[in-house]
């Protein structure tokens, strides 16, 4: 960043745009690049107006349209730093903005080089053009270095060793340095120590304030999952994939993995899952929200989320029913204006191109909502189809939720319980044992298997709800996507909804 941000000031471009909330990094980096090009320089802001650097001299120009005439008579070859000039082109007033046009064409001539910085992107049309617009990236681990031994060095500890070092700097990475120093700071007054556990939960906070990224925990594992064992096999496979040995391998880390299927079947399960596989942090993406009402703000929304997982990678990014975060990108763009389309667009870019190691578990219920491009060959390294759950697996969950809520499966007859939950989820197998223990509460009594019984006699599946659409569904996956499950023979036939009395008694007799 700072080699490109030097050849453009070489290269006699006015007008360079940061986007970055770091203004301090950023002020300390112009600072160094005006040193070695021997340029001077000058910061402004709202409060302090027009100030040398080099001696603290004011140059008043609090205004900023005051500030661009002080700006004219500087010395050439001089770097101006804007702190809040951003915020003040966002209403378009045309006063300003052509003060800014005749700003710059003076400036080009006289080596000068005025720099805004902004948390997001706020140009007017009239000066898309005249600004060259670069992100700042986050801090890596070599700067994120810096900060944990200066923390260290303030407090009179002695620097973690290496292992602990490179844990530390994993759970640092994704936040600013001022971010990262508080956490550092912060993680001796609660621990004494520099601790990982405290700095991790810190990042947690820090990346869920824009509501666009959630940090998650990575409690559930593939034990917790009844069956798909194609798909468990799948992600064991490559739980090794990031780590150093398959870099020497000549390994190119995994892309992503969408899993399709009905509703209640456990694909969000296993995107949890995932990150425990691969003991890699799960970052958990709401597609709705990347979409805001200001001009540019849903774009600038998903480039901090690609910046944020890259600078966390690797890690794990969880997209949950990703059909109706991008279900506008199919439309004509009447609408919104084509925004859905161009958010999208990028999305499957990035996707496409990315060399960060960031895997992306992406569900879907609706899968006819997604366009072609987004399913083809490459985007994912597979694609799973999840249907519902066979008799061994309905025994499996049985087991699981059984015991999930301090129960003995042994207790009850976990086979004839799979048997007369033929065509039911396992989410809905879950929701009747929280029922029947419901129900056994209160009795004042345990459930049974004839209390759970009862209530799935009260109980309609999903599986008659949307028989249509599940058949659908069915149909769209055979050989497009592979199944989470080994098929057999036996189960191709498997009804969707549960068969009538009369025949399962004839089947019995026979």
């Amino acid at each position: 960043m700072k080699a490109a941000i030097m050849n453009y000031i070489r290269a006699g471009y006015p007008g360079i745009y940061i986007v970055s909330s770091e203004e301090s990094r950023i002020e300390g980096e112009i600072k160094t690049i005006a040193k070695e090009l021997g340029h001077g320089l000058y910061a402004w802001s709202i409060t302090e107006g027009l100030v040398d650097t080099s001696d603290g001299s004011s140059h008043g120009g609090q205004d900023p349209q005051e500030m661009l005439i002080h700006v004219l008579e500087l010395p050439e070859n001089t770097v101006v730093f804007l702190r809040d000039f951003h915020q003040f082109l966002e209403n378009g007033n045309p006063v300003l903005t052509r003060t800014v046009k005749d700003v710059l064409r003076v400036a080009k001539t006289r080596g000068k080089a005025l720099i805004i910085v902004g948390c997001r992107t706020i140009l007017p049309p009239e000066l898309e053009r005249e600004f060259v617009v670069m992100e700042f990236a986050l801090p890596g681990k070599e700067e994120l270095g810096a900060v944990l031994d200066n923390i260290a060095d303030s407090a009179g500890k002695s620097k973690p060793k290496k292992e602990r070092r490179e844990t530390l700097l994993d759970s640092a990475s994704g936040l600013t340095s001022i971010e990262a120093e508080n956490a550092f700071a912060l993680s001796l007054v609660e621990s004494g120590e520099l601790s990982p556990a405290v700095v991790a939960r810190e990042k947690a906070q820090a990346v869920k304030k824009n509501g666009l990224l959630e940090v998650c925990a990575t409690t559930r594992s593939l034990d917790d999952i009844g069956g798909m064992d194609l798909l468990k096999a799948w992600l064991v496979q490559r739980k090794d994939a990031f780590g150093p040995k398959a870099r020497e391998y000549g390994l190119p880390s995994p892309k992503g993995l969408l899993i399709i299927g009905i509703p209640g079947t456990g694909k969000s399960l296993t995107a949890k899952a995932t990150a425990s596989v691969f003991q890699r942090p799960l970052l958990k993406l709401d597609a709705g929200r990347l979409f805001g009402g200001l001009v540019g703000q849903s774009e600038s929304n998903l480039r901090s989320v690609i910046q944020t997982a890259e600078a966390i990678a690797p890690a794990v990014l969880w997209i949950d029913e990703i059909e109706k975060g991008f279900s506008g990108s199919k439309s004509s763009g009447a609408s919104d204006g084509g925004t859905a389309s161009r958010v999208f667009g990028t999305f499957v870019s990035w996707m496409q191109e990315r060399s960060a190691p960031v895997f992306v578990v992406a569900t879907a219920n609706d899968v006819t909502q997604l366009p072609p491009e987004f399913l083809r060959k490459g985007r994912w390294d597979e694609q799973f189809f999840v249907d519902l759950p066979n008799r061994e697996e309905r025994e499996a969950i049985w087991r699981i939720q059984i015991a999930k809520y301090g129960r003995k499966p042994g207790v009850f007859d976990v086979a004839q319980l799979a048997k007369i939950t033929e065509g039911l989820t396992g989410a809905e197998i879950e929701q009747a044992f929280i029922d029947a223990l419901y129900a056994g509460f209160s009795q004042g009594k345990e459930p049974s298997d004839l209390t759970i019984s009862m209530v799935l006699g009260d109980m309609v599946p999903l599986s008659k709800l949307m028989g249509d659409q599940i058949s659908a569904l069915r149909k769209w996956a055979k050989g497009r996507a592979r199944p989470a499950t080994t098929q057999e023979q036996e189960r191709t036939g498997r009804l969707i909804s549960q068969p009538p009395a009369s025949q399962v008694s004839g089947e019995a007799a026979a």
